[in-house]
């Protein structure tokens, strides 16, 4: 069974940083996209940055300059730099993960459970 765990979040004052880390676990073949998304309370999920394989880099223009994605392919790992925070990126940050089953070769889409992120002003 495939998981994601995240870790790192936690409270902070606005300007200061956190990184999050996302470890993946289980058989796995190859994973091509990570990302991580956020979920504010009230609000839908959306995008905060992803990453490929390769390296190519995606992030919400909310966070550009200020958020920087990274990933260990070895390690299958992927980490969210973090900062000058501010309140308005209190969320539940989640990481996501498309990847390839070996054996069958099948694709899945494979959820963290959620770190919480807390910036008070």
């Amino acid at each position: 069974q495939v998981q994601l765990v995240e870790s790192g979040g936690g409270l902070v004052q606005a300007g200061e940083s956190l990184r999050l880390s996302c470890a993946s676990s289980g058989s796995i073949l190859r994973i091509n996209v990570m990302g991580w998304y956020r979920q504010a309370p009230g609000k839908q999920r959306e995008l905060v940055a992803t990453i490929t394989s390769g390296g190519s880099t995606n992030s919400a223009d909310s966070v550009k300059n200020r958020f920087t994605i990274s990933r260990d392919n070895a390690k299958n790992t992927v980490y969210l730099q973090m900062n000058n925070l501010k309140p308005e990126d209190t969320a539940v940050y989640y990481c996501n993960a498309g990847l390839i089953l070996p054996f069958t070769n099948r694709n899945l889409e494979v959820w963290g459970q959620g770190t919480l992120v807390t910036v008070s002003s």
